[in-house]
């Protein structure tokens, strides 16, 4: 008998997404009748807005059930563009756009038509975890540039450059970032623009994903918008899933020069071509409706996030630097805990709490915990941690 079909290099080295598995694991156990309180969710736990909904189920009655062209609905490139170019201050034209499954999808397609083999995507650290697998599978190499809790996770320019070689071709931005909260600052990105000016073949990669989701107070700011002679070499990653509660629609997009957008069209028609053509009516719908929901939304996390602040930070052992965006915590756990897997592990086996370890995001001496649940979870969440701490 012939043994199975042997994989090829690139499904062997590939790493499958420990956030999707954790919370596949804790459902299976729920199922099972375990108790299990989870705060490993990565998405909004809202319904997508009511008029978004409609606009589809009315796309569907309309009979917008065909192909469409793989780059997206004319008129969903063009009102993104008019978003980008109003709310983020990026001038930009329906050409540089692509509609992509999910934002996802738009990190895979740039990658994969702006890399060679070998050349190298400067990673800062704490990363989401599909960023380095991403590059990989596009034959690059993840250069990571760590920082930690005790400095707040702010970004070391210093080794950010001491990093760049003639191999260097995009730095990743995230912000507000996935796992660790964190929200640029517009000097930080002025300073980063600076360095990028000096660096004439290094593009960057803005992902976006989490820009409505802020504290209150803070603003977001977009890396090409605060650099604008620097925006031939920007791309913007962006989508539907956070900010309107839309995660199984695999609704997103990518903007950026004409040229790499008209290539990254050329791969997804061979791919996966047109993102869901009546799905694509809702998307038009959120960009076209009221921010109101968008707003409410915001408002709720900011409430949830402050109260799984304040739990973690009256932990001893525990270092917070305070997310101002998004919907985790990162905290760095207590020095005599080295290992997040094994943690995570002993946390959901001894107490039924789901979490997702910190070297998953480039730091093992994390674990990130969402506040995209109710009040009610959070609190049994943070019991349930504060018992792992103190238990041998």
């Amino acid at each position: 008998m012939p043994g199975p079909p042997s994989l090829s290099h690139r499904a062997l080295a590939l790493q499958p997404s420990l956030t999707l598995a954790i919370s596949a694991r804790a459902k299976a156990l729920q199922q099972q009748g375990v108790d299990v309180c989870s705060l490993s969710a990565g998405e909004p736990d809202f319904g997508t807005p009511e008029f978004i909904v409609e606009a589809t189920i009315q796309a569907l009655r309309d009979g917008i059930t065909r192909y469409g062209p793989a780059a997206g609905d004319p008129e969903l490139r063009a009102a993104i563009a008019q978003k980008l170019s109003l709310e983020n201050k990026i001038p930009t034209t329906a050409d540089q756009v692509l509609v992509t499954n999910g934002g996802k999808q738009a990190i895979y397609n740039l990658f994969q038509v702006l890399l060679n083999p070998g050349d190298e995507v400067i990673i800062p650290a704490p990363y989401w975890l599909s960023y380095p697998e991403i590059v990989r599978l596009a034959g690059g190499k993840p250069v990571t540039v760590r920082s930690s809790a005790s400095d707040g996770f702010g970004l070391d320019l210093n080794l950010i450059e001491q990093s760049i070689t003639s191999a260097t071709k995009v730095l990743v931005l995230n912000s507000p970032g996935n796992p660790t909260g964190r929200v640029l600052c517009l000097s930080e990105l002025e300073a980063l623009a600076e360095l990028v000016r000096k660096h004439p073949n290094l593009m960057v990669m803005s992902d976006e994903i989490y820009e409505y989701l802020l504290e209150d107070g803070e603003s977001h700011h977009s890396f090409a918008a605060v650099a604008p002679d620097l925006r031939e070499r920007c791309f913007v990653v962006n989508g539907f899933a956070k900010g309107w509660a839309m995660t199984g629609w695999r609704l997103g997009y990518l903007s950026g020069d004409s040229t790499v957008i008209k290539a990254a069209a050329a791969l997804q028609s061979q791919s996966t071509s047109n993102v869901c053509s009546f799905a694509q009516r809702g998307a038009l719908a959120a960009l076209q409706g009221s921010r109101d929901c968008v707003r409410a939304m915001a408002v709720s996390y900011n409430t949830r996030r402050a109260e799984l602040c304040t739990g973690l930070q009256q932990m001893e052992g525990i270092t917070l630097v305070p997310p101002r965006g998004a919907f985790y915590a990162f905290p760095r756990l207590p020095d005599a805990i080295t290992d997040s897997l094994a943690f995570c592990e002993r946390a959901l086996e001894q107490e039924g709490l789901a979490i997702v370890p910190g070297g998953a995001f480039g730091d093992d001496r994390c674990v990130r915990l969402s506040c995209a649940v109710s009040r009610e979870t959070i609190s049994e969440g943070l019991s349930r941690f504060q018992r792992l701490l103190t238990s041998p």
